[in-house]
């Protein structure tokens, strides 16, 4: 035994560097170096001072990237201003906003600079940042966030109609939600924002005949942001799902560009027939919350529906629909006509004395 570990010894110095061999360089190992920087107390993210955090992070992703085979591509590494309807990093000032507001934040907030970093300062464009924050808030233990980001992000970049109306939507919570505080915010927090998006790939793979995966992404939208939409249904842009708790949208509903809808809104069916058998939302409306709107009917463009109402039958544009059943304001016969676009206004009360005597 003795005489094995001794050979073992042996054999293990023979194959040491040959420094051990060399005096001087032996003399050079011996001699603790006072220049000799502290490695690990540079590396770790707890010497670095809080409002330096984000820059220490960012030079580990170049550092990162350098060190990177010449024949890996990253999606990060893509020319962005290459791609047809893609605005170049430099021209996209949402994003830039919204990087700024991140920064911003993270120093404010040093608990929250990790999260920030990888969420929004570690991408290149807003598509590729609301994939990846998709991607982790819809996957599932069987449904990996990693395929869910790559999923996303290439219907992003497949589309230039969506990439449109993913800043369109964000615009439209900015000018109407006196919440909204920041773009990165409404990125990070907004559920009816997110759910809306996350529609928006499962829309377009039910159009490219993939229903089972869009299906499987209407459920987790479900699931996660308590919305549900059939990826069959047809939504324009500019809208704004206002908290959008228990929200339903039926397959054969379509919505308008420029709609505002608030919270435990249905657009459903009657229950009687099939085929197309859901309302159908104008441009420019409202709807409150609670409202239920049933069948194929019709909203039209610019009119308001009261909160809590339901709504069995068309309402003509530019009108307001109030009550269970819902009225007209002004009657059948002579509504009161809206001289503002509701959905923009967000007026939800104005029509209360015209409509009744409500005192308490």
């Amino acid at each position: 035994m003795i005489s094995s570990i001794s050979g073992l010894k042996h054999h293990r110095l023979s194959q040491a560097p040959s420094v051990l061999h060399n005096p001087k360089a032996h003399h050079l190992t011996t001699q603790p170096s006072t220049h000799q920087p502290n490695l690990s107390a540079q590396s770790s993210p707890s010497h670095i001072p809080k409002r330096d955090f984000i820059p220490f992070l960012e030079s580990k992703r170049e550092m990162a990237s350098e060190l990177r085979a010449p024949d890996f591509t990253s999606v990060d590494d893509i020319n962005m201003s290459s791609l047809a309807g893609v605005t170049a990093l430099e021209e996209d000032k949402l994003w830039q906003r919204m990087r700024e507001e991140a920064r911003w934040d993270a120093v404010k907030e040093p608990l929250l600079a990790s999260y920030l970093y990888s969420t929004i300062l570690s991408h290149r464009s807003l598509e590729r940042a609301l994939a990846f924050h998709l991607g982790n808030k819809l996957a599932s233990s069987t449904l990996l966030s990693t395929q869910l980001c790559n999923l996303i992000s290439d219907t992003f970049m497949e589309d230039e109609d969506i990439r449109r109306a993913i800043r369109a939507d964000i615009q439209a919570v900015k000018e109407r939600d006196p919440a909204f505080s920041s773009y990165s915010h409404c990125l990070l927090n907004f559920k009816g924002y997110l759910a809306c998006q996350a529609y928006r790939v499962a829309h377009r793979l039910w159009k490219q005949g993939r229903t089972a995966l869009a299906l499987a992404i209407q459920s987790r939208i479900s699931e996660v942001f308590h919305v549900d939409i059939h990826p069959a249904a047809h939504i324009g842009s500019g809208i704004m799902l206002d908290h959008a708790t228990g929200l339903v949208v039926g397959e054969t509903a379509r919505i308008g560009n420029n709609v505002s809808i608030l919270h435990q809104v249905t657009l459903g069916g009657t229950g009687a027939v099939d085929g197309d058998r859901h309302p159908k939302i104008g441009d420019g409306v409202l709807i409150g919350a609670g409202a239920i709107i049933l069948g194929n009917i019709k909203i039209g463009d610019g009119a308001k529906i009261g909160a809590g109402s339901v709504v069995l039958i068309d309402v003509p544009p530019r009108t307001t629909a109030v009550g269970n059943p819902a009225r007209l304001l002004g009657g059948k016969q002579a509504p009161t006509k809206l001289n503002e676009i509701p959905s923009e206004t967000m007026d939800h009360t104005s029509f209360i004395k015209g409509w009744s005597d409500y005192v308490i």
